[in-house]
Formats: C-alpha cells, sequence, structure tokens
C-alpha cells in the first residue's frame, strides 16, 4: 500500500532521515520503533505532508505523492494522529468527530455510529468539550477524528504517550479491531513491547536511518532489541 524509497528529510542543515526504504502492505499494522530524535516523527510528517523531503520517493496505492499537500494526502485516504493529540479543547467531541471528515460531501452519520461503537465513552461525552476528557479520552477522540475521514492508511504517532497502562491497553485493543475492520496502520510507539506485540512488521530507525527490520515477533525475541528497547 505505502512504499517509502531512499527518504531524506533536513530540518535546517540537520539530515533527521538519512535515506531510509520500506514498506507498508495493505490491512498490516507497521511499526516504527526507535529512541527519541530517531526521525520517527519525521517520516510520518513527511508521509503526510506536513513536512517536505529532500530527496526520496513515496507511493500511495501505485501513486507518487511525494511533496503533495496535506489535504491532497488526505483526500487519497492517509491521515495522521498526531502526537499529544491535538484535539480542539473549546469544540465538543462530536464537533472534534465532524471536523474529522472537512473533505466529505457525503452523510456521515454511519461512520459516527461507527466510532461510537469503537468508543462508547466518546458517545456518552459527545456534548462535553474536548478540553475536559481525560487523556485517555483525548486520545480516542483524536483516534475518531482520523477515522472520520475514512482512511485506507491511519498513521499513529505515540498513541499511548502519557497514559496509563490500563488506558494503553484499551488503545492497543482498539489499534487492533481497526486493522480488522480493513484500516492499514502505520504506527510509531516508544512503548515499543506493546508496540512489537501489536505489529506484524516492525522496523528499528536509528539516528535516522534504518537498522533492523522483521515480524513483530522476530524482533520482540532479538537480542539488540530487547537490550535497547524492551528494558531486558
Amino acid at each position: 500500500m505505502l512504499k517509502i524509497t531512499d527518504l531524506k528529510v533536513n530540518y535546517g542543515g540537520i539530515e533527521a532521515v538519512k535515506g531510509i526504504s520500506f514498506e507498508v502492505p495493505g490491512k498490516s499494522i507497521v511499526t516504527l520503533i526507535g529512541a527519541n530524535g530517531a526521525g520517527k516523527s519525521t517520516t510520518l510528517r513527511t508521509i503526510s505532508g506536513l513536512v517536505r523531503p529532500a530527496s526520496g520517493k513515496i507511493e500511495f496505492l501505485g501513486e507518487d505523492i511525494t511533496g503533495m499537500d496535506v489535504p491532497t494526502i488526505v483526500s487519497k485516504g492517509i491521515t495522521l494522529v498526531p502526537e499529544g493529540r491535538r484535539i480542539f479543547p473549546d469544540l465538543t467531541v462530536l464537533e472534534n468527530l465532524r471536523l474529522g471528515a472537512y473533505l466529505r460531501k457525503d452523510n456521515i452519520d454511519s461512520d459516527l455510529n461507527w466510532i461510537f461503537d469503537l468508543f462508547p465513552r466518546l458517545k456518552e461525552r459527545q456534548w462535553q468539550l474536548g478540553g475536559t476528557l481525560s487523556g485517555g479520552e483525548q486520545q480516542m477522540l483524536a483516534v475518531g477524528r482520523a477515522l472520520m475521514s475514512r482512511p485506507k492508511l491511519l498513521m499513529m504517532d505515540e498513541p499511548s504517550l502519557g497514559l496509563a497502562p490500563l488506558v494503553v491497553r484499551d488503545i492497543f485493543r482498539i489499534i487492533k479491531r481497526i486493522n480488522e475492520e480493513g484500516v492499514t496502520i502505520l504506527l510509531i510507539e516508544q512503548n515499543a513491547n506493546m508496540a512489537l506485540q501489536t505489529a506484524d512488521i516492525g522496523y528499528v530507525l536509528e539516528t535516522g536511518r534504518i537498522t533492523m527490520s522483521g515480524t513483530g515477533s522476530e524482533l520482540l525475541s532479538n537480542p539488540a532489541v530487547k537490550e535497547a528497547y524492551l528494558g531486558s
């Protein structure tokens, strides 16, 4: 579904991503793991059109989308759930969700029902302001808002950041369910253990380069990954 070839991204004079190549098969969950500053968020932001690459190629469903603007990329079926959630605190839950469908001209009621089925707590709080929700509920809202554009590929940047362990388990259970309903997922996650347990394929990013790749279970059992990212 997504193919990245020799992608390089610069911030000022710093090369943040140094020629990475990887693929995301359709209907899969793929994770990028690595330390802070490894280039993970930059990679997602570049795919989504928020950052322009210095060189390389981004192909989605066989089409070159390198350097396209954000609305065009969203319209083609790629959505990003940003780090820190970035919901609109002064809008209600329902208004936040409707904004996720801003490019659509069709009826969104069935999609709202799907989101409320995935996240019953959002249905209960649909008239509440986003800023009054707990951290976990705000993450659910950020995911729900992204799903309202009906993405083929959902990219998630640190969905478990700052959340309690029980809430993290809920979020990953929902990630698997979204994937089972046909949405391909590209995931960045500091919680490497949960990410690799959930992912079909994993890539290890270190200082802007991919240093390892394999299935989630292969990387979970890799001694170097265990030592660097799993605390064992």
